[in-house]
């Protein structure tokens, strides 16, 4: 199944957001996700990684559809709007398509010291949440085995912030750009 090609025809624009929401991140087609789990694990198969990280709501479908193939626990990180007194790793976000800053949150139990984690997420764009979520993993005493997105917008500098930590980036689909109101699809990179 070519997911790029799926993202190119079904996609939609708004502005610089690219919008496939009614089968990847609000509307899940399981068939869609299933293989897009497939590509991820058959990708990252040499990583072993003890489990996978993710942030909600987003990045669990294919966060879960990735552990079906690997298997490996998935541990979500939780986002709130406020402080609580809670026993949990945590990072302060800005969401680009909200345009407010929210908390992420694991709970220290959920990571144990010298995992290896594999984080997913559902788009790449500037790659703060991403970034957090690999704090969040090196603070519990885990190590990063690598990420793995979905959606990629290379123009968006997230690849960049994540490499600059030493972090291994993987998209299944990069966006090179948005032409004439349709994302523009890039060529895929050597793996």
């Amino acid at each position: 199944m070519d997911i790029a090609a799926i993202v190119e025809e079904r996609g939609r624009v708004s502005g610089d957001l690219v919008l496939v929401d009614d089968f990847l991140n609000h509307r899940v087609d399981p068939v869609i996700i299933d293989e897009i789990g497939r590509q991820i694990a058959e990708h990252f198969a040499d990583l072993d990684p003890d489990l996978i990280v993710t942030a909600e709501a987003s990045g669990i479908p294919p966060a879960m559809a990735t552990a079906r193939y690997m298997p490996v626990p998935v541990v979500y990180a939780k986002k709130y709007h406020s402080i609580g007194d809670r026993d949990t790793l945590v990072r302060e976000v800005l969401s680009p398509t909200k345009g407010v800053e929210y908390r992420i949150e694991i709970a220290r139990r959920a990571l144990e010291s010298g995992g290896r984690a594999l984080i997913i997420d559902d788009f790449l764009a500037g790659g703060r949440t991403a970034q957090s979520l690999g704090q969040i993993v090196e603070e519990s005493g885990g190590v990063v085995a690598g990420y793995a997105f979905v959606i990629e917008k290379q123009f968006a500098g997230g690849r960049d912030l994540l490499e600059s930590h030493g972090w291994d980036v993987w998209s299944v689909v990069e966006i090179a750009g948005i032409e004439n109101g349709k994302p523009v699809i890039a060529r895929p990179r050597e793996s």
